[in-house]
């Protein structure tokens, strides 16, 4: 086990570390300019697949924006440059769009492709450092992802180069999810095999809490009502009728906004201050839809109905996302 000065030694060497990386960053996204933008909309407009061609660590870093493209809406593949001197450039049709990556853009073994990819796919797209390199002047578009310098001492190890450039290919993936309104619901089609996938296809009532709810009857008080809030650990109370049908919800925002108001009266009969006829999931709709409805409202806890309107259960956002129960500390 190292010393503690030695240990302050490595942590040092690895925050300068970071902080090269993130000055890397910093320099490329102040620099972000039309460029991004005209490669995004050939992206966008594409009507075949985005191929992602680069050697060594950038071919490692465009395998990983392939994968992110094609689980968001893009359809997208990687392809290497050496096997595409070889044969696999008949996998590229007119309506593909090539991106290439190479910090120097003087990459021999993807440049002697280029053009050959130019004359088979519709536009040519570089993310490089070499703005003025043989990769730039064969490309359409040239998307400048150069950083001061790279985090390795010797300047060698492609570090705050390659964290860059994955950086700029997680931002046109992103801009790509919301140019093409690519929603939750498609997002789920295309991952039916993880686990989060798999939770948002499942009916709420599979994943809601259905034992010790946080309750109180119709005509309770205040106080009472504060008394199983602060026991619930839900951030919400249900108010019901004899029947068991919702009314009402009491949330802690409901609370602050009662005790900044000057309104927070314990005698107070529920009804008179609770949230009436509020929001909820209905038992058989699916974790998506309740998931949806959670982010739209800003809501983490909804209350879950059966189709009579009785109270079936609650459902915390943590629930449906597969985070496991939710936790709060009492004050």
């Amino acid at each position: 086990m190292p010393s503690a000065s030695t240990q302050k030694d490595w942590l040092a060497k690895a925050r300068e570390v970071l902080d090269i990386e993130t000055r890397g960053l910093a320099a490329v996204r102040d620099r972000l300019d039309d460029s991004f933008v005209r490669a995004l909309g050939i992206m966008a407009g594409c009507s075949g697949r985005v191929v992602i061609t680069g050697l060594g660590k950038s071919g490692l870093v465009g395998r990983k924006i392939a994968a992110t493209l094609s689980s968001t809406g893009t359809p997208s593949f990687f392809l290497h440059p050496v096997e595409g001197a070889h044969g696999d450039l008949g996998m590229i049709r007119h309506e593909d769009v090539i991106v290439a990556i190479s910090n120097s853009g003087e990459t021999d073994e993807l440049n002697n492709i280029l053009p050959s990819l130019r004359s088979l796919a519709g536009h040519v797209i570089s993310l490089t450092g070499g703005t003025q390199s043989t990769m730039a002047r064969l490309s359409d578009v040239v998307i400048d992802t150069s950083v001061p310098c790279e985090a390795c001492p010797h300047g060698l190890a492609p570090t705050a180069s390659t964290t860059a450039t994955l950086a700029v290919g997680d931002a046109l993936a992103v801009c790509l999810i919301e140019w093409k309104s690519f929603a939750l619901d498609d997002f789920r089609r295309f991952h039916p095999g993880g686990a989060l996938g798999q939770r948002l296809t499942r009916k709420v009532e599979e994943l809601m809490r259905s034992s010790q709810l946080p309750v109180v009857p119709s005509g309770a008080s205040l106080g009472q009502a504060l008394e199983v809030l602060n026991a619930g650990r839900l951030g919400c109370v249900c108010v019901l009728d004899a029947g068991g049908h919702l009314l009402g919800l009491l949330t802690d925002g409901d609370v602050r906004r009662l005790v900044c108001a000057n309104r927070l009266v314990l005698d107070a009969v529920i009804d008179s201050v609770m949230t009436a006829s509020p929001l909820h999931a209905t038992c058989g709709q699916k974790a998506a839809e309740v998931l949806d409805i959670m982010e739209s409202r800003a809501i983490t806890v909804l209350p879950v109905v059966a189709p009579d309107q009785t109270l079936a259960g609650m459902v915390h956002m943590h629930d449906v996302l597969g985070q496991g129960r939710v936790k709060f500390s009492r004050s």
